[in-house]
């Protein structure tokens, strides 16, 4: 009997390769995303960001990342049939929400905890079937943005509004969100963002679900997981942030290219500024700022999209660094009427197909996620006595 090859580890010089934070590092490969950072390109599946976001759905633009491409009619039809009979959530994760979260949550800590009650609800959630993993994907996905907004209606003392069952994903989350169907322009923006947030490679989040999926955990776990991960500023935070130095400047009448120096020069961090992958302008940002563009001009309201220009041009001129798609993303939000600690949660609602994506095709070919950290302590320490220590 022949024993099986190790698998190869990437090397330099003789040493296995250490990179901060894996910077550099191809952990796997995936079929599902490819992200040119020096070109600025992204692409689900072989399909441009920029042409997905104009001309298919978020709900073609799940089933495209579910499925390896877009869904013919009768397909999309199917999905979104599946879609909105999976939003009604279980009345008690409601009333959990209702009695047992504190009104001042932060909000993706309510929501890891509400995703997380779900598997309790869901016969399937044992079932590591592909089939059965298949049917999570769109139930989790269908059911989180009906936790989000039940969750904010409650902290807000107003009764959850039940999902219409209709219409499209943003059309029914802005619906249980406001109580009151959005306008077209309104539920379009929000549909072009969740496509926008679907997918984007092996981020810390997606990467999280792998982990914890290469386990052969439940999907409920990974997600899970990756919803901690996404809760980091550094992550799926920073679009909070983003909106809150615009109030700030606002609020203070600071000159906004003033503002922005004199935190370069106190080297503090400008947040929605900077990739670890893309070296010029994130595309998803291109698209942002048209949004925010065309929303500011329907409601007469251009400052957040002129001091968001600027503060751009400023760090890009002092630091040679480019928005990323959370810097705009916070100006559309809050001009949609959004509160601002639900950005985050909404990113998330959009992720899931990229990490339920993510988990399939992991447990297509599975091995367990196992790298190696470089040891840098001490040697040769002994044990003694108790009383010479």
């Amino acid at each position: 009997m022949t024993t099986p090859a190790s698998p190869k580890t990437a090397t330099d010089n003789g040493a296995p390769v250490k990179a901060k934070g894996l910077e550099g590092v191809t952990a796997l490969d995936s079929g599902i995303s490819f992200i040119d950072g020096q070109a600025g390109t992204l692409i689900y599946r072989g399909y441009t960001i920029e042409d997905l976001a104009r001309n298919a759905s978020f709900e073609e633009v799940a089933y495209l990342l579910w499925h390896g491409d877009l869904p013919k009619q009768s397909q999309l039809d199917e999905l979104n049939a599946q879609f909105r009979a999976a939003r009604t959530v279980h009345p008690d994760i409601i009333d959990h929400l209702r009695h047992h979260t504190p009104k001042d949550a932060v909000p993706m800590a309510a929501l890891r905890t509400a995703l997380s009650m779900l598997a309790l609800y869901d016969e399937e959630a044992e079932d590591m079937s592909p089939e059965a993993n298949a049917r999570k994907a769109v139930r989790l996905t269908a059911k989180l943005p009906t936790l989000l907004a039940a969750f904010d209606r409650i902290r807000k003392g107003k009764e959850p509004v039940a999902p219409k069952q209709e219409g499209s994903t943003a059309f029914d989350f802005l619906y249980m969100l406001n109580g009151e169907e959005p306008g077209p322009a309104a539920e379009e923006i929000m549909d072009a963002a969740l496509v926008l947030h679907a997918e984007h490679g092996l981020n810390a989040s997606t990467f999280a679900a792998r982990v914890i999926g290469a386990t052969l955990s439940d999907m409920y776990s990974a997600v899970v997981g990756a919803m901690g991960a996404l809760k980091g500023p550094l992550h799926g935070g920073a679009n909070i942030e983003v909106m809150g130095m615009l109030l700030d400047i606002d609020a203070t009448s600071a000159d906004t290219k003033t503002y922005i120096e004199q935190k370069l020069a106190d080297k503090e961090k400008i947040m929605g500024i900077g990739h670890r992958v893309y070296k010029t302008l994130d595309p998803r940002a291109v698209i942002l700022r048209g949004m925010l563009e065309g929303l500011s001009d329907e409601k007469g309201e251009r400052k957040w999209l002129e001091m968001s220009d600027t503060i751009r041009q400023t760090v890009k001129d002092a630091k040679g660094l480019e928005a990323n798609v959370d810097f705009y993303s916070a100006s559309v939000y809050y001009l949609l009427g959004i509160e601002r600690d639900l950005y985050t949660p909404i990113f998330a609602m959009s992720r899931m197909t990229g990490w339920t994506a993510h988990l399939l095709e992991q447990w297509e070919d599975n091995r367990l996620i196992r790298p190696r950290a470089g040891y840098n302590g001490p040697r040769n320490k002994t044990v003694g006595p108790i009383a010479e220590r």
